[in-house]
């Protein structure tokens, strides 16, 4: 007995929640975020800036904006049990899993951790975003092996990533780089993340328990992870030394997905893609233009034999690995920037709750079906 005469699969299309948020138009491949058009944020815009918007509706004054920075600065600390229990883990564990473990850890050491009203979820989410980049950073070096490196207040939130993680201080190109590729992959609207974490805030629950969800979302290979496919890809191009374009029309002739390429919501460029391809190619003349090279040629053969354009992922793979990042860590710095949405929806669907519940489409056997004894199966 079906509940609904429209069942679509992974709700698509369904609206789910009325947001400020982010705007996204998949036709005319415009991403928003308060009405304000990516292309702007990329191009004028810092993370810090972004965040603010994000978090307080609004661009912020130069001396708000002095006072965010300040209070990230202020929050790049991690209590030395969570240190401790990073440690005590496995250095074969997967950074995703270590990250979703360490934040659910930060939360008997918040002051606001059960604290549900507006002011005290910005501080969480002031909070969480210092500490998830420290997190990333600081496992990397302990399963190498090396010191965990302490921030710069001096730094941007970008550069003392780079530093936490590389030991040193970033070229400006390199910081510049990371933090527009943050700006980038700051919200998406209702993604598969998001969408849990609102989910889970809406039973009013912590906000830590929201973004260890929203974590847990993003490490499904359906959501984050494409651009590792996409930089394994180009690692076994360059190791077996194959033509590019050699190499996907095999894929293709093998019906394999050649990661990187189209999207759910937009129907022409992802706007993101277009910014990450510059910051590839920018990267790859100061150091090594292999992964761009190799990239564009794939993005050529696919945009003309498939009319498929680049997403997010594509770019991104060459432009993180150019920056110095493993594979396994192209995830979680998607997190280190995307916990700014996060908190942002969180913050939103506290200030407006309503429990989220929706209802399925019933298509299992009709009603009534009878009850069969044992003795008679």
């Amino acid at each position: 007995m079906s509940t609904s005469t429209i069942s679509p699969k992974g709700l698509e299309g369904i609206v789910a929640a009325s947001s400020s948020i982010c705007y996204i138009d998949g036709e005319a491949g415009v991403l928003a975020y308060r009405g304000i058009d990516i292309h702007d944020l990329a191009e004028k815009s810092t993370f810090e800036e972004t965040c603010h918007l994000l978090w307080y509706g609004k661009l912020p004054t130069r001396s708000e904006l002095d006072g965010l920075n300040r209070q990230l600065a202020s929050e790049r600390k991690i209590d030395p049990a969570v240190i401790q229990l990073i440690r005590n883990l496995p250095r074969t564990a997967i950074p995703m899993e270590v990250l979703r473990t360490a934040v659910s850890a930060l939360s008997p050491y918040d002051p606001d951790a059960e604290k549900m009203d507006h002011a005290a979820n910005v501080r969480k989410a002031i909070r969480l975003t210092s500490q998830i980049a420290m997190i990333v950073a600081a496992y990397d070096r302990i399963r190498k092996g090396k010191d965990v490196v302490q921030p710069d207040p001096s730094l941007s939130h970008a550069g003392n990533f780079l530093l936490m993680l590389n030991g040193e201080r970033p070229s400006p190109t390199a910081q510049k780089a990371l933090d527009v590729a943050l700006i980038l992959h700051a919200d998406h609207e209702l993604n598969a993340s998001t969408f849990a974490a609102r989910v889970i805030a809406a039973t009013l629950s912590d906000m830590h328990s929201a973004i260890t969800g929203a974590i847990g979302a993003l490490k499904g290979p359906l959501h984050g992870g494409a651009n590792e496919a996409v930089m394994r890809m180009l690692f076994e191009i360059d190791k077996k030394g194959e033509d590019p374009v050699e190499h996907v029309k095999d894929m293709l002739a093998n019906k394999k997905k050649v990661s990187g390429f189209g999207h759910r919501v937009y129907h022409t460029e992802d706007p993101r893609a277009t910014h990450l391809r510059q910051m590839s190619r920018d990267l790859g003349r100061d150091a090594n233009p292999k992964w761009y090279d190799l990239s564009a040629r794939i993005e050529k053969y696919i945009n003309s034999e498939k009319h498929l354009n680049a997403n997010v992922d594509f770019y991104s793979a060459s432009t993180y690995t150019t920056l110095g990042l493993d594979v396994d860590l192209f995830t979680p710095v998607f997190a280190i920037s995307r916990i700014s949405g996060w908190a942002a929806h969180v913050i939103e669907q506290l200030d407006d709750n309503r429990l989220i519940r929706p209802r399925a489409d019933y298509i299992g056997p009709k009603y009534p079906n009878r009850y069969i004894p044992i003795e008679q199966r």
